[in-house]
């Protein structure tokens, strides 16, 4: 069982203890109300992509048309969560230009970890916006460190600025922004930056902080990326006409300042926090039965959500 406090075996669960539920899309804590057991001669095993869980016949499963019973579970899928990941400290993302430029800036220069993500440029007053809009929009504590990195163009180390948060929950984040894969050449244009305007051009000034600049002769930037259907899919937005280049590395992209004129833009809804649900697969359940000793099942009752998560599993006392 996932419980808030780590995790229980089932005939540890009590009264009063709180157990994680996904609810739509996200994790919540719900707490039992009471706990009843009974049992059984006959149980079922319900083999998914990640584990076995034996559970009763009649237990009730989530899945992507509602609840079905786990004895007919078979063939289908079930929600699921990283269970692993359950006790780590979910973030509240404020929107807003902080938002937009941090995005903007990650997929210009940023990296993303497995449970980090970091900026590293040699521009103290870049690294010091990006600090600053980063503990804005997440509310982490993010400071600035002076570090040496290499230099293909000198054959050397010059110095430079660090800026890097540990947290697995904003990398998640960062990676469901641009498509899944955050490697530059790969990410995809992060559609949540079109919420409003006000984020999309904090969007366009970290980028543009980043693998872009100002011209000092006409009003607007150039963006630069080798990634051509992220230039292709921002084109679109600002109206721009774009040709990838085919004799070199990084094509460019010219915003003209004065590029809202042209209409193009269109505000999206997209959600901000993390999508912390997926699906598993069913491969296989297995009737097992008994002749002497019986199985001991547990059922529990819940307020305010009636489900729990069985090793990242959603499901419910049986109806």
């Amino acid at each position: 069982m996932n419980a808030v406090e780590g995790r229980l075996q089932a005939r540890n669960v009590r009264v009063g203890s709180r157990l994680w539920v996904l609810d739509g899309e996200r994790t919540v804590p719900t707490t039992v109300a009471a706990v009843t057991t009974a049992r059984a001669r006959e149980v079922v095993d319900v083999v998914t992509d990640h584990l076995t869980l034996t559970v009763a016949p009649d237990q009730m499963l989530g899945t992507p048309d509602g609840w079905v019973h786990a004895r007919d579970a078979a063939g289908t899928v079930l929600a699921w969560t990283q269970a692993r990941k359950l006790c780590r400290t979910r973030l509240t993302v404020k929107p807003g230009y902080e938002l937009g430029y941090l995005i903007g800036a990650n997929c210009a220069d940023g990296t993303v970890g497995r449970n980090y993500v970091s900026l590293v440029v040699n521009d103290e007053a870049f690294a010091s916006r990006y600090a600053a809009c980063l503990t804005t929009a997440t509310g982490l504590s993010a400071r600035l460190e002076a570090v040496e990195r290499p230099s293909g163009y000198l054959q050397r180390d010059v110095p430079g600025f660090r800026v890097r948060v540990v947290s697995s929950y904003l990398a998640d984040l960062m990676r469901q922004y641009v498509g899944g894969d955050a490697h530059h050449m790969r990410q995809r244009f992060p559609r949540v930056v079109l919420r409003d305007r006000e984020t999309f051009e904090g969007f366009l000034d970290g980028y543009t902080d980043g693998d872009g600049y100002r011209s000092k002769s006409w009003s607007g930037r150039v963006l630069v990326s080798g990634n051509v259907p992220f230039l292709s899919d921002l084109a679109q937005v600002v109206g721009a006409r774009f040709t990838p280049r085919s004799n070199g590395p990084a094509s460019h992209l010219v915003v003209v300042d004065g590029w809202p004129s042209r209409g193009t833009f269109q505000a999206e809804r997209h959600p901000l926090q993390l999508r912390e649900s997926c699906w598993a697969q069913v491969h296989e359940v297995r009737l097992r039965t008994t002749v002497n000793k019986p199985f001991t099942l547990y059922n529990y009752r819940l307020d305010p959500h009636p489900g729990f998560l069985v090793n990242g599993h959603l499901a419910r006392q049986p109806w």
